[in-house]
């Protein structure tokens, strides 16, 4: 008898950001296997009481365990009648390889659905008092991978110097390559940037400057972060008041 996978959005990190249908997932389940930007390896234990869990995340410079290496791990625990979940940071489908994993879970045969969760490229700048899109400051926003340049020049050479918001996930190792790009395409180096790291974690933080300062902000590495630019970054400050109420209290530096 199949069982079942989930594929499932985590949200940015904070378990009170998880779904009800996520919770219930995770609460039937035999098997977990967990991202690794998540901030959920103690209530993973509670909210999955009944499963194994297995850490398979990537993170840039580590070794992890192949994409392959998952699919063989879902097949082969749904195969022999398991319910697997595959927690995934943020939305399954957004930057997250979940399209790869159904593509598999298709191939092989076996039942599976996807659960839905918070994209931090849209999480992050909301808990820093950024909003994406503004009237009369930004009608669209694009989200892009800033792994490599492969990944992101062909969207960003794409996009009209200050046309929209643009939101980059995974892109903290090359915010200088990316800052030059987009000024050599036309962007000011003035235009407002903003870093936030961390969001929904205990040690969130954020950076606020511009585009042309952003190879040289100082920012913890370690911690998963999101790069806004765009004029709606000038609108951090003035939302201070749902800062505050996010950020522990304290007005954000």
């Amino acid at each position: 008898m199949s069982g079942l996978v989930s594929l499932v959005g985590a949200g940015p990190g904070d378990p009170e950001l998880l779904t009800l249908r996520a919770v219930d997932r995770l609460r039937k389940a035999d098997l977990v296997l967990y991202d690794a930007l998540l901030d959920l390896d103690d209530e993973l234990a509670e909210l999955a009481p009944r499963a194994k869990r297995f850490y398979v995340g990537k993170r840039a410079g580590r070794h992890s365990i192949e994409q392959d290496g998952i699919h063989r791990l879902m097949i082969r625990a749904a195969e022999r009648g398991q319910r697997v979940v595959r927690l995934k940071c943020g939305d399954p489908f957004v930057l997250g390889r979940g399209g790869e994993e159904a593509l598999a879970l298709e191939a092989a045969g076996i039942a599976y659905e996807v659960v839905p969760g918070v994209s931090s490229a849209v999480a992050a700048p909301a808990l820093a008092g950024i909003p994406v899109t503004h009237r009369g400051m930004a009608a669209g926003f694009a989200v892009v991978s800033g792994h490599a340049a492969s990944a992101y020049a062909p969207a960003l050479d794409s996009i009209a110097p200050g046309a929209l918001t643009l939101v980059v996930l995974m892109g903290l190792r090359t915010r200088g390559e990316l800052a030059d790009r987009l000024i050599a395409r036309g962007w000011s180096a003035a235009t407002p940037a903003a870093i936030v790291l961390g969001a929904s974690h205990a040690g969130e933080a954020r950076w606020l400057g511009t585009l042309g300062g952003l190879a040289a902000a100082e920012i913890d590495l370690e911690q998963p972060g999101v790069i806004v630019i765009g004029e709606v970054v000038t609108l951090a400050k003035p939302i201070e008041r749902r800062v505050v109420q996010q950020w522990g209290g304290q007005p954000c530096p």
